[in-house]
């Protein structure tokens, strides 16, 4: 009985350690990932910022600039270029749009991002734009990969249309959650002027025809939780300026906007709830099924080769049977 029940035990044994392995290398890469259909909205302000009027061509302090960043999954475009990639890809459609205090557009950015569902790597295809330029993406925009290392990492700015390094900055805590925090500087640059412009008649062109140019600069931070790869919170240290041309009136430069731009706090509070759901998830995958599978195996082989032992050790002798005494005779 004891040596059927070691082999049953040592059974499970083997089916927990090769649980182990398979669960870190072949279900996590194939379980998390980013839905195709995802849809997620962001709104972000920058309170007493410098915002300029297209009326007067000053710039003037108001109460607050709002940013609403909206990025939509399209399922259809997703499964079209996966079949070509290869592999799972979500396409993101963006939108970063720009609101004064009197709630009128400054501007609005579309943008289309294509990348691997997993990783998070770009995938470049048909469509992949920035307010309607087309652009070939390197590194990575919105989201970390899942297991965020401890490293500098290449980062998509859509202003510029280029990539360039966000460091490392250190270790923190935000809200509860041990967080890595990441810092780009992206130093003046002209950029295109967006084509949707706050005053009906001016477009990029005409802009263009005066000879002012648009240029950016800006300070990206952002605290992003490393297991799940998604940043909790982020802001930017933000300017743009407007140079040359006879649109300034004579003057070199003009201050189109700048300001501190944060995470609006129901979103933060939202976003950290959100991301504390998917770490459970994920170290689920990577973490705590497969390091208590790995410890399940190796108790059950303990357990089944002490049944065996037991099962091996020799018996003593048997017991003598008791006979009745014989009879004695006078």
């Amino acid at each position: 009985m004891r040596r059927k029940a070691s082999l049953v035990l040592l059974a499970c044994a083997v089916f927990c350690a090769a649980l182990s392995p398979l669960m870190r290398w072949y279900a996590f890469p194939r379980l998390a990932r980013i839905p195709a259909n995802q849809y997620q909205d962001m709104v972000l302000e920058a309170r007493g910022a410098t915002l300029l009027d297209y009326g007067t061509m000053r710039a003037k302090k108001v109460s607050q600039v709002t940013v609403v960043q909206t990025l939509r999954g399209d399922v259809d475009a997703a499964k079209r270029i996966g079949k070509t990639a290869g592999r799972p890809v979500v396409v993101w459609d963006g939108l970063s749009y720009v609101q004064g205090p009197d709630g009128k557009m400054v501007s609005k950015v579309p943008e289309r991002y294509i990348f691997d569902a997993h990783s998070q790597d770009p995938v470049h295809a048909t469509g992949e734009m920035v307010d309607g330029d087309p652009v070939t993406r390197h590194g990575i925009e919105f989201k970390w990969p899942f297991l965020t290392q401890k490293r500098d990492y290449e980062y998509f700015d859509a202003q510029t249309r280029t990539t360039s390094p966000i460091h490392y900055k250190g270790t923190r805590t935000f809200r509860g959650l041990k967080v890595y925090f990441f810092e780009q500087t992206i130093p003046w640059t002209k950029v295109p002027m967006p084509k949707s412009m706050p005053v009906q008649g001016i477009t990029p062109e005409s802009v263009a025809r005066t000879g002012t140019t648009r240029w950016y600069s800006t300070v990206r931070r952002f605290w992003v939780e490393p297991v799940t790869g998604a940043p909790v919170y982020g802001e930017e240290l933000h300017q743009e300026e407007l140079r040359g041309g006879t649109l300034l009136g004579g003057r070199a430069r003009v201050t189109a906007f700048a300001g501190d731009v944060k995470m609006r706090e129901d979103y933060i509070e939202h976003t950290v709830a959100l991301v504390e759901h998917n770490r459970t998830l994920v170290l689920m995958l990577t973490s705590y099924v497969p390091w208590g599978s790995l410890t399940a195996g190796l108790l059950l082989l303990a357990l089944s080769l002490c049944l065996e032992a037991r099962a091996r050790r020799p018996r003593g002798p048997a017991p003598a049977k008791a006979t009745d005494p014989e009879p004695v005779s006078a």
